[in-house]
């Protein structure tokens, strides 16, 4: 059984979101859009990869209270000039007005307490080199990515520094230039990598559940990151096969479904043979949950469609290697793999 510790889970009706849509509405009315709230701590935050992952939960810690910059690349003009545009059912639609908004990660000044990466994780990009300026010797690498064995470069890289993994359940996309579309749920899970609660993740856990975004931390994020990818590396690779399918579309008959179970369960062997067995019962959870949300497009869908670079190595790739390494048979996994593939090798030839 995996071990937990919790910054409360929070709903709807909770009086911490209460609280957070409270901070919106003075924050709304405030002219700079800031707001200080009481708290331990006064943490300063860079968030490198400000898309909509980033610039909403960069949000949330804002609200919180926290020091919130961000790199900021293609919508850095529209970004320094009016912040983030952030419509959600949830939280209701708000500004997010960073403390600073950066081009590049090396004209952060003075390294932060917490540096979050929220980048896709791709084989061409260097993660390692891409955050070094800004690490101080004090600094928490947090990584809010997606994929299984993403954080072993980033500890090796960074030896005396502590990292947190975090696994994100959001629906969340860009809608335009500094716009971020926040469709369905929008929870945290944060623990120390490989494993462990310490202080750091405590302090973060909190500032994002006062900040509004539900959150626990879990001694046992590698296991946590599992129980993810049981739905990531099913959904996301199917909903780029034969066009773009959302959730509706890939359980919307009782074969698709079956479809789908058969994937999850492929990669629950994988993870069970690593060490991490996923819950009783956790299958069936994330289908019927997944059916009761309105018709979703993975993150891999919206990358296809916008013809950009798509998470195949980290999401799906990685627990693959991971199963022939481990010599488990998987064969659904293998021809999403290979088809995949070849989606992508058409795309870049495309482009």
């Amino acid at each position: 059984m995996e071990g937990k510790r919790s910054a409360r889970i929070l709903t709807r009706r909770s009086p911490r979101v209460k609280r957070a849509r409270a901070k919106l509405r003075r924050a709304q009315a405030a002219p700079s859009g800031a707001i200080t709230v009481d708290c331990p701590t006064m943490s300063t935050i860079l968030i490198v990869g400000a898309g909509s992952i980033g610039a909403f939960f960069g949000a949330a810690l804002a609200r919180q209270g926290a020091q919130v910059a961000v790199v900021c690349r293609s919508d850095y003009d529209i970004v320094a000039a009016q912040g983030f545009r952030i419509r959600s059912g949830l939280l209701g639609d708000h500004m997010f007005r960073p403390h600073q908004v950066l081009r590049q990660v090396s004209d952060c000044t003075e390294p932060p307490d917490y540096l979050i990466l929220a980048t896709k994780v791709l084989p061409e990009l260097d993660r390692v080199a891409l955050i070094r300026p800004a690490v101080g010797p004090k600094t928490t690498l947090v990584l809010i990515q997606n994929g299984i064995d993403i954080e072993t470069e980033i500890a090796r890289a960074f030896p005396d520094n502590e990292v947190i993994s975090g696994i994100a359940m959001i629906g969340v996309g860009r809608s335009a230039p500094g716009e971020v579309n926040h469709q369905t749920a929008g929870s945290l899970r944060l623990g120390r990598y490989p494993q462990g609660v310490s202080a750091a993740v405590e302090q973060l856990a909190y500032q994002f559940s006062e900040g509004g975004v539900p959150c626990s931390v879990t001694d046992n994020v590698v296991g946590a990151r599992w129980q993810k990818t049981l739905w990531n590396a099913s959904f996301n690779p199917i909903s780029i096969m034969g066009g773009v399918l959302d959730t509706a579309n890939m359980l919307g008959n009782a074969e698709a479904r079956e479809f789908v179970r058969q994937a999850m369960q492929e990669i629950a062997a994988v993870a069970t043979a690593a060490g991490h067995t996923p819950p009783a019962g956790l299958i069936d959870q994330l289908i019927e949950v997944t059916a009761a949300m309105p018709p979703y497009k993975t993150s891999m869908a919206q990358d296809y469609e916008a013809g950009r670079a798509m998470e195949i190595e980290a999401i799906l790739g990685n627990p693959l290697r991971i199963a022939r390494e481990l010599q488990v048979a998987t064969p659904i996994l293998e021809s999403l793999y290979a088809l995949a593939k070849m989606i992508e090798s058409k795309s870049a030839s495309s482009a």
